[in-house]
């Protein structure tokens, strides 16, 4: 039997409107669908009327199919001659594990194709009138996993390099570890009134913005009940937001009943 084919898709950060005309053309072509949880479900719809879909979306602490599992069913279906679209949530490969999925096809025969999307570390901010730079605040930027706690060994952060080299920081899944992230931060040479946002369910009806500073960011966050998925922004062009911000979102209500935005 002929093999089938891959596609590693970016499904982008939540808008359905964001995937590119490529991703779609795989959404519409594949005989099989292997979706994350962020991916918005609004773009299943498109999938052929016969098309396999199979949720493969995993949560902090909570894995619905395991990475190894993920990997068999890859195999599996392609190797039964169908075609897979592996559908990811932002870009497949920024934190998407698209590096392993693509080792694992190309080892095994199996073509396979990346297609980039777009990720919610630059969608998210933009949508809360956050330009990541800006010719006057920001010619740098980075994107880095908030996971990083020194007390589990897992820190391998160039905390001093993020601190004084970089003007904006996209943290991607670093909301359970704010005060980690904001403490190593001032640590390291940033200024504690550095400007910070973070933005909850970034690009879609949901979307929530709250800014503060690397001092207090943390307290309004739990004021606000924020919670994962969030994407949190460091830097000088947080301040941009109340002349840019143009996307309707819920007014965020702290624990005294007042905005703060």
């Amino acid at each position: 039997m002929t093999k089938g084919k891959v596609y590693l898709v970016g499904a982008g950060p939540g808008d359905p409107k964001l995937i590119t005309v490529y991703g779609m053309d795989c959404i519409q072509q594949a005989d099989v669908i292997l979706y994350d949880r962020l991916v918005n479900e609004e773009l299943l719809k498109y999938a052929k009327p016969h098309a396999e879909l199979i949720f493969c979306g995993k949560q902090p602490g909570k894995h619905h199919i395991i990475q190894q599992q993920i990997h068999e069913l890859l195999l599996e279906k392609a190797t039964e001659g169908k075609t897979v679209t592996r559908l990811k949530g932002g870009d497949p490969c920024i934190f998407g594990r698209v590096g392993e999925e693509a080792e694992l096809l190309a080892e095994n025969g199996i073509s396979y194709e990346i297609v980039p999307g777009i990720t919610s570390g630059i969608a998210a901010p933009a949508y809360a009138g956050i330009p990541v730079t800006h010719r006057d605040y920001a010619s740098s930027f980075a994107i880095v996993t908030g996971h990083s706690r020194a007390e589990k060994e897992q820190d391998e952060l160039n905390w001093p390099a993020l601190a004084q080299g970089i003007d904006t920081i996209a943290f991607y899944m670093g909301v359970g570890n704010l005060n980690y992230i904001c403490t190593r931060l001032i640590e390291n040479g940033r200024s504690p009134e550095t400007k910070a946002a973070i933005i909850q369910w970034g690009t879609s009806d949901r979307q929530r913005t709250i800014t503060g500073s690397l001092k207090d960011i943390e307290e309004r966050a739990l004021e606000a009940g924020i919670a994962h998925p969030a994407i949190v922004l460091v830097g000088d062009v947080v301040g941009l937001r109340d002349k840019l911000r143009w996307f309707p979102e819920t007014e965020v209500k702290h624990a005294a009943g007042i905005g703060r935005e």
